[in-house]
């Protein structure tokens, strides 16, 4: 398993974690914002999405379900579609 299998399988293993409240957004953010092996082995438009996916999260975060002009549910739903494709474009570079 590659360094950036790796990062992909805590980032997923985070999202579970939000998804259940074990785990804060700011501390998800700080966590999904440093994966310097999934960065450099995934084409640079995943990190544009998943820094804008971040950034609706965070905002997200300061407000309660019905104040926020999006549902943090579909966020996270959208996380977890984020790192789906990550791991198939993961998949689909030939192994070292």
């Amino acid at each position: 398993m590659t360094a950036a299998q790796d990062q992909l399988r805590a980032l997923a293993a985070a999202v579970q974690q939000l998804r259940s409240d074990a785990l804060g957004v700011a501390a998800f953010s700080r966590l999904a914002q440093n994966l310097p092996a999934l960065q450099t082995a995934l084409p640079a438009r995943y990190a544009g999405v998943l820094q804008q996916l971040l950034d609706r999260l965070e905002s997200s975060a300061l407000f309660n379900e019905e104040s926020c002009s999006f549902s943090q549910h579909d966020l996270l739903d959208s996380l977890q579609q984020w790192v789906d494709h990550a791991q198939a474009q993961l998949d689909k570079e030939p192994s070292p």
